[in-house]
């Protein structure tokens, strides 16, 4: 097995810290949102609902928001990435999601402006998804094309290792504004400091994001393209050409993405709501298992490059499709150990599916129109996984006053991501340049036909 020279070691270090820099900043603002949800929007910015439950249902809708506008800014950011380059996007991304957070903290509460209160959280929180719906795809790129072949599994999930990074951010500011200061302040002011902190993080992560270039294999596929009529990117042309990998890659996502906002989202109503949890050790819960996914990442994107993208994900599948059966119940027995292990093992088992997600994904699509073909089958998922988890989740139980349905669904969400798994190439070790060649020879025998 060859190895990446000092120098090159160095340089993908600097590409994966500025990946992830900006990965944890626009998570730490997205799911800062989803822990506020429950806590602090759905008692400020909607009318009194007949029970607890209403109002955080009405916060879940507007937290749909956000998944909804991702496909379009993966679409919109993915287009123009595979055109003009990965990282220039990325910033584009990173300063829109802080302009929206920052903005979030300043909207004032139902009780003062109404109804507009809630119209200008659904605005930003669109204007939020939609930034995000363009980092994932250009970050995991950013490393994925600059990683070694043997290698690739193993650095391109440093992004997603990001991810948990800023919820555990998030956790941290909102854990240490809960426990000094008052609940009535914390509700009244307190929460949008967490939110304005955003501006600070979002100056480092662009500084950050200003000392790398693309990878050379996208400079050569760009200037390939310019001088080559017939060849073309985008959207439509990762449809047209890939309508297969396309589908595979949606059904990849959909039980990784619903999973994941169970976990670290949903539970907390679960806790808060049936199990009667209080918020600051909810808080300090999440953190201490947002510690072991982020360890876990690494690790088991390093599995993929051992055994195959393949076999991974079909383990985190199947283990995925069993965790709302004893998780739930372990919550409910109200012991703080009982739940961190809980949360614990549900994180551990969707990392199986994260770890190795951007290396199969960005292993399916040539360089011209990979940007377009990950964002496309990763965000257009979260419309129908991520958005609506949390919302059917909390519908289920306020319906059933039950956890089985839940599970059921979760379970559901397995099946479909094992039909996927069984659809996917097996990818490890594969050349992006032979990925390229290959579509190369497609284009060719296209034109030969067409003659």
């Amino acid at each position: 097995m060859s190895l990446p020279s000092p120098s090159r070691s160095s340089g993908l270090r600097r590409v994966v810290t500025a990946s992830m820099a900006g990965t944890v900043v626009e998570w730490y603002e997205f799911f800062l949102y989803g822990t506020a949800a429950t806590l602090v929007f759905s008692k400020l910015f909607f009318p009194p609902g007949a029970n607890e439950l209403d109002g955080i249902l009405a916060a879940f809708v507007t937290y749909a928001v956000g998944f909804a506008a991702r496909p379009l800014g993966g679409l919109v950011f993915g287009h123009f990435g595979d055109r003009y380059g990965r990282k220039s996007l990325l910033q584009v991304s990173l300063v829109m999601v802080g302009i929206a957070t920052f903005g979030m903290g300043c909207i004032p509460s139902y009780e003062s402006i109404g109804y507009l209160a809630p119209v200008i959280l659904v605005v930003l929180r669109f204007l939020q998804g939609f930034a995000v719906g363009g980092e994932w795809g250009g970050a995991v790129l950013l490393v994925a094309e600059h990683s070694p072949n043997e290698r690739r599994g193993f650095w391109a999930s440093w992004p997603q290792a990001g991810v948990p990074v800023g919820n555990l951010l998030a956790t941290i500011v909102l854990l240490i504004l809960t426990s000094v200061l008052p609940e009535d302040d914390f509700l009244a002011w307190g929460w949008r400091i967490a939110f304005w902190l955003s501006a600070v993080i979002v100056l480092v992560g662009y500084y950050i994001r200003t000392n790398v270039t693309d990878a050379p294999i996208f400079k050569a596929a760009q200037a390939e393209q310019a001088e080559a009529a017939h060849s073309s990117y985008g959207v439509i042309e990762a449809i047209r050409r890939y309508p297969g990998k396309v589908l595979t890659a949606m059904g990849l996502r959909f039980a990784e993405n619903l999973m994941y906002y169970l976990v670290v989202t949903f539970s907390i109503t679960y806790l808060k709501v049936v199990v009667d949890i209080d918020t600051t050790t909810i808080l300090e819960l999440m953190l201490i298992a947002n510690v072991l996914h982020f360890v876990m990442i690494p690790l088991i994107g390093s599995l993929s490059d051992r055994i195959g993208r393949r076999p991974v994900y079909a383990i985190g599948a199947v283990l995925c499709g069993t965790w709302g059966f004893f998780a739930f119940p372990m919550m409910d027995t109200a012991d703080n150990g009982i739940i961190l292990a809980a949360i614990m093992i549900g994180l551990f088992f969707h990392a199986f599916m994260y770890a190795s997600q951007p290396a199969i994904m960005a292993e399916m699509f040539p360089t011209r129109i990979r940007y377009s073909g990950i964002s496309l089958g990763y965000q257009v998922t979260s419309i129908v996984a991520g958005s609506l988890a949390p919302i059917i989740a909390v519908a289920l139980l306020d319906r059933f006053d039950s956890s089985v349905p839940i599970a059921v669904y979760l379970g559901a969400a397995s099946v479909v991501t094992l039909i996927a798994v069984a659809c996917a190439r097996e990818t490890r070790g594969i050349a992006l340049s032979d990925l390229d060649r290959d579509a190369e020879d497609r284009d060719a025998t296209r034109t030969e036909i067409h003659a």
